[in-house]
């Protein structure tokens, strides 16, 4: 193991509602969805069309500027509906299961045996390709370019994330069967553990650098470990994927089918019976909160309260996301706001006497406490973003449109989620992480 990364900067929020490492009992819901707008920078192009026959691995769709880029069903059914947004914008592709749970087969191989070329394309044929992403941008990884490293989080420090210690117990022979395949794309690397944490998922595995991080939030993110491991600089390009992506690539070359078969955890102060649940990649998630969730108008979240994406209570998880956030939806005003005393308010600059309970849990909503104002230099953000960027300038170049500088400032090492803690204590309210996709929208338009 190399030396430990201490992550000093950052804000670990204590809200309410954790869940227990226990797994509840529910039915998978009858409708799946894949949604392109979970992939940035894709324009789908149907392959599929409505009222076909799919098993789980039939594509349904594929990327309109790299052919090779396909997006496969995760069950066996029938393609029920395309839902489209403005100017006819694919939102969602839904499919109604059968239950069969009948799957496209694709031949087993020994990964030792396989040249890169020969493992990105079973990959890219088998629909597993897209959970393979790149640093800078965060967009799906290019096959052509040739990555320095490949880095794997093996932990979320996100409020009320997953323990994928815990979500990947009993599946260690696949995760390494994933990680033989993955060096076949790029021979180093990196997975990212607690420190104080005792793994044996992760600590156990062979022909990986392990680096212990300890620290608040966002030491989790994949992307503040590869700043304090191996910084990128221009023209560098690292790879990342999440844990139970690692599996189902294991999976497709042991078992020669598309596995979409995830764990996510069902968490909030507004959940009932909190905890781990079995599912498949774009469930929807009425049958997670129906009879399970406190009265009151709520906000239903897929993935975590920071970087999440706000659904329906029958809406989508996001393919990227192995959590379900529920919490109050705030929709009130408060008298005095912020100049009303009390314990029960979560500060981030001791405003209220709550800071001196340091371990107390808080029921947070969605409200935003004000609006939208002008910037404000404060060094609000540098407190909580564990990097050598100078944050408030980097957003200043990229509301200017000012390439130089932003690549000067730092842009290539920066994804949504690593900014979203800057968002979370901003004054002025700005949608920062918003603001830093369009800059990295921008940098790719340029430089492409």
């Amino acid at each position: 193991m190399s030396e430990v990364i201490k992550i000093k900067k950052g804000l670990n929020i204590q809200l309410e509602g954790k869940a227990d490492n226990v797994f509840g009992q529910a039915n998978l819901p009858e409708h799946f969805a894949v949604k392109p707008t979970d992939f940035h920078g894709v324009v789908p192009k149907m392959a599929a069309k409505v009222g076909d026959k799919v098993k789980a691995g039939t594509v349904l769709f594929y990327d309109k500027n790299r052919p090779e880029i396909k997006f496969v069903s995760p069950v066996s059914g029938e393609l029920l509906a395309v839902n489209r947004g403005e100017r006819r914008r694919i939102l969602e592709v839904v499919v109604k299961s059968d239950g069969a749970d009948a799957a496209e087969q694709f031949e087993t191989a020994k990964v030792g045996e396989l040249s890169k070329e020969q493992v990105v394309e079973k990959l890219q044929a088998a629909g597993l390709w897209p959970f393979i992403r790149k640093r800078p941008y965060d967009v799906i990884a290019n096959p052509e370019e040739t990555p320095k490293a490949f880095f794997i989080s093996g932990f979320d420090s996100s409020p009320l994330a997953p323990d994928y210690d815990f979500v990947l117990s009993g599946q260690e022979e696949a995760f390494q069967a994933g990680i033989d395949a993955i060096k076949r794309l790029c021979d180093n690397v990196h997975i990212g553990v607690r420190n104080d944490a005792a793994s044996k998922v992760f600590k156990g595995l062979n022909g990986v650098t392990v680096h212990a991080v300890e620290g608040p939030h966002p030491a989790g993110n994949v992307g503040v470990q590869i700043h304090n491991a191996m910084p990128i600089n221009k023209g560098e390009v690292v790879w990342v994927t999440q844990p139970q992506e690692v599996v189902a690539i294991g999976k497709l070359f042991t078992e020669g089918k598309y596995d979409a078969n995830r764990v996510i955890v069902l968490a909030g102060s507004e959940v009932e019976k909190k905890g781990y649940f079995r599912t498949k990649l774009g469930a929807s998630i009425s049958t997670l909160v129906k009879d399970n969730v406190k009265d009151g108008n709520l906000r239903y979240i897929s993935g975590n309260v920071l970087t999440g994406t706000q659904i329906e209570d029958d809406g989508y998880i996001g393919s990227y996301h192995s959590q379900v956030t529920v919490i109050p939806e705030g929709d009130y005003y408060e008298f005095m706001g912020w100049a009303t005393p009390g314990f029960n308010k979560f500060s981030v600059s001791r405003s209220y006497f709550s800071w001196l309970c340091p371990k107390k849990e808080y029921r947070l909503d969605a409200n935003m406490h004000g609006g939208l104002r002008s910037f404000v230099v404060s060094g609000e953000y540098d407190r909580v973003l564990p990097m050598d960027i100078l944050p408030e300038f980097l957003f200043r170049a990229i509301l200017v449109e000012d390439i130089d500088k932003m690549e000067q400032l730092g842009i290539y090492e920066l994804a949504e989620e690593d900014v979203a803690l800057c968002e979370f204590v901003c004054t002025s309210k700005q949608k920062l992480q918003s603001i830093l996709r369009g800059g990295i929208d921008l940098m790719i338009k340029e430089l492409s």
